[in-house]
């Protein structure tokens, strides 16, 4: 797939999966690597190469046991790369929505995420090697629709592990749907309807505009699920 001219203040879904579809991450420290990472590597300022190995060092630094979660090493970047809009992490592969507000920002904050994390990895579990599937997919995001149905694909993904009829625009239990994704921690749908857990991750102003507020975009994301209108994205999902 080709990937768009990146240019400032448009809005981007940002893709890529493991290596030969294999799982990139293994435990829940590897999930809080990659959300630390959302947020350590979207600055201009280079990364210091101490903080990319602080969790290999102090894996005991890091907890599971509660939703709202302290993230290890995240400041508030002065000059950030990209708006991270949504995010959504599955054991191979992950989704972004990003606003680019920098010339090459987005190039710029995957090259640095994708070499971060994979060295994290690599060292972690001693393996050499590519850990993603080539260089990240993009597809541009620009008419309302797309701004109302992409981040609800995004934060359903993770109905493939428990419901992947839903892929067929059907699902068999749609309340067991609901409390699962309501309890998914590795991606932004719980900040998004106010349930805190990577609150400093994501910039989510405007797509809860777009929405009507917290309330709307649960109300909004549920009743998604009951129609299952997978036809409105279509175009932009990179399956």
């Amino acid at each position: 797939m080709k990937k768009p001219e990146f240019v400032n203040d448009e809005v981007y879904h940002v893709y890529n999966r493991g290596v030969e579809k294999r799982d990139v991450f293994l435990i829940d420290q590897d999930y809080l690597r990659f959300v630390n990472n959302l947020s350590e590597f979207n600055d201009i300022k280079p990364t210091l190469p101490s903080n990319i190995r602080y969790l290999i060092r102090n894996p005991k630094a890091v907890t599971s046991q509660c939703l709202e979660v302290q993230l290890l090493n995240i400041e508030t970047s002065n000059e950030p790369l990209v708006e991270m809009l949504a995010f959504c992490l599955m054991p191979n592969h992950y989704h972004l929505l990003v606003r680019q507000l920098v010339d090459n920002g987005i190039v710029r904050f995957m090259q640095k995420l994708g070499t971060g994390y994979t060295n994290y990895f690599n060292q972690k579990n001693e393996r050499v090697g590519s850990l993603f599937q080539g260089r990240f997919k993009a597809v541009l995001v620009s008419t309302e629709k797309h701004f109302r149905y992409m981040p609800l694909y995004i934060h359903l993904n993770p109905l493939d592990l428990i419901a992947p009829e839903w892929r067929e625009k059907k699902l068999n239990n749609l309340n067991k749907a609901i409390d699962f994704l309501e309890s998914y921690r590795w991606s932004s749908y719980l900040d998004y309807i106010g349930k805190k857990n990577f609150p400093l991750v994501t910039q989510r102003g405007y797509l809860l505009e777009i929405s009507g507020g917290l309330k709307n975009f649960k109300k909004y994301t549920n009743d998604f699920m009951a129609t299952m209108d997978l036809g409105e994205i279509q175009d932009l999902t990179l399956e």
